[in-house]
């Protein structure tokens, strides 16, 4: 690919993106603030707001009062300069959030799954709604990103198996980009919780880390220098087909459906699960019967991890027994990758907070040469949605940001 040479023209896009940048990690800010982050000189930091205001992309917010002289302006990244959409997509529904350029969520809506064998038809009508509580035109949305259970081809970007999603298929993208009309990324949900761990959460900053999703299913993801592993095909991260000691042996070609070998019923979701593997350990139903076996009788999974971390004294056992399951998945990533970090997620990895991931250290680090930090999704709200408005805000600052001057 063609360099561009280091043009004044391309010198002024660079400074115009990272005051950009700034303004939304750090604004409102003065123009003298915006200079003395950037390195830049108080004329150049003029011209530069000049530009980006002519633009719409900035705009002076108020005031700030100092000594001598009049105040100074400060200035803030324009909200309604660019929207984006981020949806999570499961086979008990779909929510949808739309966000402004700076990040600001101006609505969240769930629907139920009714038409989950028309992907295109279901997103659209999740987002019609998103848009109308935001009161914001779909056609003002620059980028949608799209979270999903199963594998997800990298070089096509196409949904290549959904074990929850059946209808979800080679050519959904390309149907939903022609619905939209606007760019559209899927990404596989658990990708999408690491993304926002990095961003919001326990892995901040951290370059390498492995994020363990345990909730309705159970899926595994991996950051590596910053960036995400998803393998030659995409399949990296579906850990729940790990053959374990004591479980019989998944079957990689089940489909959902109770008739199917390979598939069974999910007593505590309703729904067809994976039979075999990693899965039938730790999934919802084996956690809640093994509670029940130490005495913890709550209704869910979910609840009965919720008291057993809550009163140690009487849930200890279990927790125990759980996390030596666990740390089956967690140990084999460890040795594998070492990746330093491994943060639990999901509505099953909440629950059972510093209690049980402390187990799952002290488990791991008996089991495998190295010990890494097992510490808690920091996380607030849906971390599947979080994580694809925030992929879907880079994308659009990209395109927003970063066009040519005069575009």
């Amino acid at each position: 690919m063609a360099r561009r040479p280091g043009t004044p023209r391309l010198l002024r896009e660079l400074n115009d993106r990272a005051a950009l940048d700034l303004l939304v990690e750090q604004g409102p800010l003065t123009r003298a603030q915006i200079g003395e982050h950037t390195g830049l000189s108080k004329v150049t930091a003029s011209q530069l707001l000049s530009r980006l205001e002519d633009r719409g992309l900035v705009e002076v917010v108020g005031e700030q009062a100092g000594g001598r002289g009049p105040n100074a302006a400060l200035y803030s990244v324009v909200p309604s300069s660019a929207y984006v959409a981020g949806l999570e997509v499961g086979p008990d529904g779909v929510t949808a959030g739309v966000a402004d350029i700076t990040g600001c969520v101006a609505a969240q809506v769930t629907v139920d799954p009714n038409g989950a064998d028309e992907p295109v038809k279901m997103v659209h009508n999740a987002v019609v709604k998103a848009c109308r509580s935001a009161r914001v035109a779909l056609s003002k949305l620059s980028a949608f990103v799209i979270g999903t259970p199963g594998v997800v081809d990298p070089r096509s970007g196409d949904v290549q198996f959904s074990f929850d999603l059946p209808a979800w298929h080679e050519g959904v993208l390309a149907a939903l980009k022609t619905d939209l009309r606007r760019p559209v990324t899927i990404e596989n949900d658990v990708n999408l919780a690491a993304i926002a761990e990095r961003a919001y959460g326990a892995a901040r900053e951290a370059e390498d880390f492995a994020l363990m999703w345990f909730d309705r299913g159970m899926g595994l993801s991996v950051m590596l220098g910053g960036r995400l592993h998803r393998g030659r095909s995409g399949g990296a991260g579906e850990i729940g087909y790990l053959p374990v000691p004591g479980a019989p042996l998944p079957l990689a070609a089940a489909r959902r459906g109770p008739e199917d070998e390979g598939v069974t019923e999910s007593t505590s979701w309703g729904t067809p699960s994976l039979a075999g593997g990693y899965g039938s350990l730790v999934g919802a139903d084996a956690v809640r019967a093994l509670a029940h076996r130490h005495g913890i009788v709550e209704p869910t999974a979910v609840e009965c991890v919720r008291a057993a971390a809550a009163d140690e004294r009487h849930g200890g056992a279990f927790l125990d027994e759980l996390a030596n399951r666990i740390s089956y998945g967690v140990t084999s990533v460890n040795i594998v990758l070492d990746p330093g970090l491994v943060v639990l997620s999901g509505s099953l990895g909440r629950a059972g907070g510093t209690p049980l991931a402390g187990r799952i250290e002290r488990a791991v680090g008996r089991f495998s040469p190295t010990r890494p930090t097992v510490a808690v999704t920091e996380v607030e709200g849906n971390p599947v949605l979080r994580g694809a408005l925030h992929a879907a805000l880079e994308r659009a600052r990209d395109d927003v940001f970063s066009a040519p001057l005069g575009s």
